[in-house]
């Protein structure tokens, strides 16, 4: 008897005992939803309860079978039938010892692809009563490792760039972001794409354009999942050449202010003690010049005075001749 003559006749006594049994003493539970990993072993979480007047149960039938695409609608993964146990060569029981007695039913997918993501129900019957649930599988794939390229392949910074950013295998559908090396997120000025390759997995695509005076010395381009947590990186690193104009001029500046201001401030020393020496010495000339001047002609006996000037801006008048007589006058310039 195949899977399919099994799957028939199952139905037929699950139908049978629930029209004659009014109280069921069997259940199937199974965890609601399940998270599995692509390219890893999953499991569909299932046990058989029975009630308390249920003496030592032993299993008949078990019946997995996945809801399918809409040309395999029920497809039979795993039957055990008799003692026997048939299937799909990658599904079997979670306990490789299971036997009849036994009742963890659980459904190990021993490699996950996409095509494992959907819809189960277990069937089971048993010598006290029978039932049937429903559980699913969610499969996620982790993406790769990004790679980055840059358009075209060696830059100058004499023309615009554009970089490429691309990482495959993951699901569900995730997000590629670029960020500079001062971590500012570069994502707006970015061009995404997201292609379902022919194994249900994604492939994501970014560009981002670059123009030759707003280069940066480094762009990272990071993977995030569809739950926005980070899976991985690359980084790209732009020669010191090639990095915007206006950064360089920056840069250039900084360098010559670094030798400018020294020669500046030994400048401005070196021309403030000129001054303050230039003033000394015409303080030093205003405290000890003479000025002679003569109040009346020496013939006439008039006499002859000098003035000396003050630091105050007076001048002090004094006699020289020994005839005239001796007097001090106090002149303002």
């Amino acid at each position: 008897m195949n899977m399919a003559s099994v799957g028939i006749l199952f139905l037929f006594f699950i139908i049978i005992r629930a029209q004659s049994e009014g109280k069921a003493f069997v259940e199937v539970q199974c965890k609601t939803g399940n998270v599995g990993q692509y390219g890893q072993q999953s499991m569909l979480d299932c046990v058989v309860t029975t009630a308390e007047e249920v003496k030592e149960p032993k299993i008949l039938v078990v019946a997995w079978k996945k809801k399918g695409s809409e040309d395999d609608s029920d497809k039979t993964l795993l039957v055990f039938h008799k003692g026997n146990t048939t299937g799909q060569p990658a599904y079997r029981f979670a306990e490789s010892s299971w036997n009849d007695r036994n009742m963890n039913i659980s459904l190990l997918i021993t490699n996950t692809t996409m095509v494992n993501s959907g819809d189960y129900t277990c069937s089971v019957m048993t010598d006290s009563g029978d039932d049937i649930t429903k559980t699913s599988l969610r499969v996620t794939a982790k993406y790769n490792k990004p790679t980055i390229r840059s358009i075209p392949e060696n830059i100058t910074g004499r023309e615009d760039v554009t970089l490429s950013c691309s990482s495959v295998g993951g699901y569900p559908k995730g997000q590629l972001r670029w960020f500079d090396e001062h971590n500012q997120d570069w994502t707006a000025s970015s061009k995404m794409e997201a292609e379902l390759t022919n194994d249900g997995l994604f492939k994501l695509s970014s560009k981002l354009s670059l123009l030759k005076n707003s280069i940066f010395s480094k762009y990272t381009c990071i993977v995030f999942n569809s739950s926005g947590g980070k899976e991985d990186e690359v980084t790209l690193e732009i020669p010191d050449t090639a990095t915007s104009k206006g950064q360089g001029e920056v840069k250039g500046l900084d360098q010559t202010s670094k030798i400018v201001a020294p020669l500046v401030v030994i400048g401005s020393l070196i021309v403030g003690l000129l001054l303050a020496l230039l003033i000394y010495r015409r303080r030093s000339q205003r405290d000890h010049r003479e000025v002679p001047t003569f109040e009346s002609n020496a013939e006439q006996g008039a006499h002859v005075e000098m003035y000396k000037e003050r630091e105050d801006g007076t001048a002090l008048s004094l006699p020289l001749s020994g005839d005239c007589s001796c007097h001090m006058d106090i002149t303002t310039y």
